[in-house]
């Protein structure tokens, strides 16, 4: 963890914080763009962080978004939280539309992984490995009335990403 973690923690558990999350996703991704890929909120605050590319379900256009994640032995766990509010991502849609196909950058490397969703008691440890590096993912949960979508992503081959 940085320097600046405990003072992220304790901004992440801000109530009212899900109210801004468009203009913070939208200075994450400007910030993500400007700097080359070098840096995001999460890198500031010294979390431990992915970007993650998956096609739009949709549009078919590829969708990059800086996450939050937990390293897990080989894996990386994700987590469609969205400070707890009230709707999930769409890159969780997204993810589930293309069978978990997606792309990411990790510590300066980029690789096609598979997303598994979690569910059951594989879910309930991976959120308490997660609350270990989180622990506002607590707070998030109480926040809202859906379920939290966790992912555990694993590498793949090049021809398995979309």
């Amino acid at each position: 963890m940085g320097l600046f973690t405990p003072l992220a923690v304790r901004m992440g558990a801000i109530s009212w914080l899900p109210r801004l999350l468009p203009q913070i996703v939208w200075c994450d991704k400007t910030l993500h763009r400007v700097t080359g890929g070098r840096l995001t909120l999460l890198d500031i605050a010294g979390l431990p962080n992915l970007t993650l590319t998956v096609r739009g379900r949709t549009s078919g256009t590829e969708r990059t978004t800086p996450l939050l994640c937990v390293p897990d032995g080989d894996a990386i766990l994700i987590a469609g939280s969205y400070f707890g509010g009230p709707k999930t991502p769409q890159w969780v849609g997204n993810l589930r539309a293309f069978e978990g196909a997606a792309n990411v950058e990790y510590r300066r490397q980029r690789f096609a992984v598979t997303a598994v969703e979690l569910t059951g008691e594989e879910r309930a440890t991976a959120w308490r490995t997660m609350l270990e590096t989180w622990p506002n993912y607590a707070k998030y949960e109480q926040r809202t009335e859906r379920t939290i979508p966790v992912f555990r992503l694993e590498r793949a081959s090049s021809a398995t990403a979309r």
